[in-house]
């Protein structure tokens, strides 16, 4: 497949992979929030993630990432390598955001979840 998307064009070429990029934009929703800005995230994985090279600054330090409206994690990265556009960014920790607070006790299973009132 490679091959015949080589031999076509420099403008085509460019052209095709500028609306693969727009494309991409429009269906990810993983998103790496610095401050009050917000960038799309290309390829997540277990060990960083991908942004688009020309869009997003140099990052690095602690950063979220969120699905949509969701926090899912709080990450410290590093600068990786570029590769295709894409500005690749290391974990040094990821942590998942939790849901509620933390609990400092051992909850019992078998606990009432309310407490009916008089």
């Amino acid at each position: 497949m490679y091959g015949l998307i080589d031999e076509l064009p420099r403008e085509i070429r460019e052209g095709l992979e500028a609306a693969r990029r727009r494309d991409l934009k429009r269906t990810k929703r993983l998103r790496v929030v610095v401050g009050p800005e917000a960038y799309p995230i290309f390829d997540f994985g277990e060990n960083g993630f991908s942004v688009d090279l020309d869009t997003a600054p140099e990052l690095r330090g602690l950063v979220d990432i969120h699905d949509g409206a969701r926090h899912l994690y709080q990450c410290l990265i590093v600068r990786g390598e570029v590769e295709n556009g894409r500005m690749r960014y290391e974990f040094k920790r990821h942590t998942p955001v939790s849901e509620g607070p933390a609990r400092d006790f051992v909850v019992d299973e078998n606990a009432p979840v309310a407490l009916i009132g008089r």
